[in-house]
């Protein structure tokens, strides 16, 4: 059973008008939200062995405020094309995954995070989270799904949503 982390970066800030999108960094809450999630994933022992991280800098700041509570350090790529990708660009990315690799994180942005989420939940998922989902997929919101089979395989509705944990959850 392979286990796949789908996190949305945590809030980011608009203070800097200057910054283009791609070099927004995080907001003091988007730097608390982070924190927090980084001691969840801890504490549950969900440690990916990789981390896809978008190279935005905001997303790489949430990954390096969520590794300060992690014991184990995942190996980590930031493939460019994980920037504000389309669902389907980010189920490619996840399909090219080495079958020897049990738990991957994908650390992303919204809509493509969401949609992909989305697609992926199949009908033995916990509804309930799936609706929750569905309504929003906040920053910092983290989607967890079991699935059966190699990374290739990954197709719509091909895994199963088992934990959906937003900031406030964690409260």
């Amino acid at each position: 059973m392979k286990t796949l982390l789908l996190l949305r970066h945590a809030k980011s800030s608009r203070n800097d008008p200057s910054l283009g999108d791609f070099d927004r960094p995080l907001a003091p809450r988007g730097v608390r939200a982070a924190s927090r999630m980084g001691r969840e994933i801890a504490r549950l022992a969900w440690i990916p062995d990789l981390a896809l991280v978008s190279p935005a800098r905001r997303t790489a700041q949430t990954w390096e405020l969520l590794t300060l509570a992690v014991p184990r350090q995942s190996k980590v790529e930031s493939p460019r094309a994980l920037y504000e990708a389309p669902a389907e660009s980010l189920l490619a990315e996840l399909r090219q995954i080495p079958d020897e690799v049990e738990s991957v994180l994908l650390l992303g942005h919204n809509p493509g995070l969401q949609d992909a989420a989305l697609r992926l939940a199949g009908p033995q998922s916990t509804q309930s989270l799936v609706s929750r989902m569905k309504e929003k997929f906040p920053t910092a919101a983290l989607a967890r799904f079991a699935l059966e089979g190699p990374w290739s395989g990954l197709q719509p509705e091909s895994a199963r949503l088992t934990d959906f944990i937003r900031p406030r959850d964690l409260d």
